[in-house]
């Protein structure tokens, strides 16, 4: 009976790919079959000295930093990450952290993390998207490999305009002071995995990191659900 209702409702409401926009089939979630397939995996993951973690090099100093698919304007990542950041659909900034830990896990590194921090938004920007759509992509990884998520140490001060249009050296400067510690001594000696939808040049989550290695005895690794101009 349950199923007959939701085919009639998805006759009225149809639950569509996230990427292009066809009906989904019966087991597909957000995403159909075929652009899941698709989508573009960095497989940085396998590389310890990837293209991710040589933009932190001499600037932080972190374990391991990955990201889990390439972002390129106009294709198949851009329409996921606009749908979850931008179109309230936080269910799958929640699937592509599952797809992205199932991925990541084949690397040692992250079988050794204690808890993940998504990077913060501020305040009245959460309150008026409703979410941290960051926080949702943790919610995936924590289903998956069953830690635990810190939201109440690392917190934004401060807002600040999108980085969208930026230059690198911009970004720099917007990111510089808006990140500060509360109850960091309850993250005293953990390996932390700081967590973000999208890298451009790194520096967000630079500071974030910096910030965060001001605790005693902390590890700090960092996955990205995508990254933008690496090839």
């Amino acid at each position: 009976m349950l199923t007959i209702w939701n085919d009639f409702l998805n006759l009225f409401f149809p639950n569509n790919c996230a990427i292009c926009n066809e009906p989904l089939f019966e087991g597909e979630k957000q995403i159909c079959l075929k652009c899941l397939v698709d989508l573009p995996q960095t497989k940085y993951w396998l590389k310890d000295n990837n293209p991710v973690f040589q933009l932190f090099i001499g600037k932080a100093y972190i374990i391991n930093a990955t990201a889990f698919l390439h972002f390129e304007k106009g294709g198949k990542v851009q329409k996921l990450v606009h749908a979850f950041k931008y179109r309230n659909n936080r269910d799958l900034a929640y699937q592509m952290g599952r797809l992205a830990a199932k991925a990541c896990q084949a690397n040692p590194v992250y079988r050794q993390i204690d808890v993940l921090i998504p990077v913060p938004l501020h305040s009245k920007r959460k309150r008026e998207r409703g979410y941290n759509q960051s926080e949702w992509i943790c919610r995936g990884i924590a289903a998956v490999w069953n830690l635990p998520i810190c939201t109440n140490v690392l917190l934004r001060k401060k807002r600040t305009v999108t980085q969208t249009r930026k230059t690198i050296y911009d970004r720099w400067l917007n990111v510089q002071d808006i990140f500060v510690l509360k109850n960091s001594q309850t993250l005293k000696g953990k390996h932390i995995l700081l967590i973000d939808d999208v890298i451009t040049s790194g520096s967000t989550l630079i500071f974030c990191a910096n910030i965060l290695l001001s605790i005693p005895e902390i590890k700090v690794s960092i996955l990205a659900l995508s990254v933008a101009g690496k090839s």
